[in-house]
């Protein structure tokens, strides 16, 4: 009898798209996300306007850009970054994990991932007129998984 095949099998043969709001950034990822939470943190605020990010989080080497490189913003280091279309301003991911990782901004994914957030962190800076209303686990700060990746 053939091995059912389990969405996180059927994701790890997708491509996702993603791209900015005026187009001009474009890129693929592999639907193979470790993790994905909502960040509550001040600096994840301020850098999308909301109050918090959903992202989710997979090596470095999984994304690349399909269009428009010349036209990134990159706010912070080589290692520990924002990346923003220099167009329209869309925050498309962030580099974390001393460069290893991106952690992916949901919003900007053309394409329905497999993944979805299965915590919240930095609730304790989280904005105080935002009510967290659904039942997902709620940390104070970072948490570590089961694979040791910062949510």
């Amino acid at each position: 009898m053939e091995k059912p095949v389990t969405s996180q099998e059927n994701a790890s043969n997708r491509m996702l798209a993603g791209k900015c709001l005026c187009g001009a950034v474009q890129y693929a990822v592999a639907d193979e996300f470790i993790y994905a939470a909502n960040c509550h943190c001040s600096n994840c605020r301020r850098t999308t306007g909301s109050a918090f990010k959903p992202f989710a989080g997979i090596e470095r080497e999984r994304l690349s850009l399909t269009k428009g490189e010349d036209n990134l913003l990159i706010f912070g280091e080589e290692t520990v970054h924002d990346t923003h279309c220099k167009t329209c301003g869309s925050l498309l991911y962030s580099v974390v994990r001393d460069g290893a990782f991106v952690h992916v901004a949901m919003g900007t994914l053309v394409d329905e991932p497999a993944i979805r957030p299965t915590h919240h962190i930095f609730v304790g800076s989280k904005a105080k007129w935002f009510a967290i209303t659904d039942d997902l686990p709620k940390f104070e700060e970072h948490v570590v998984n089961a694979e040791g990746a910062d949510g």
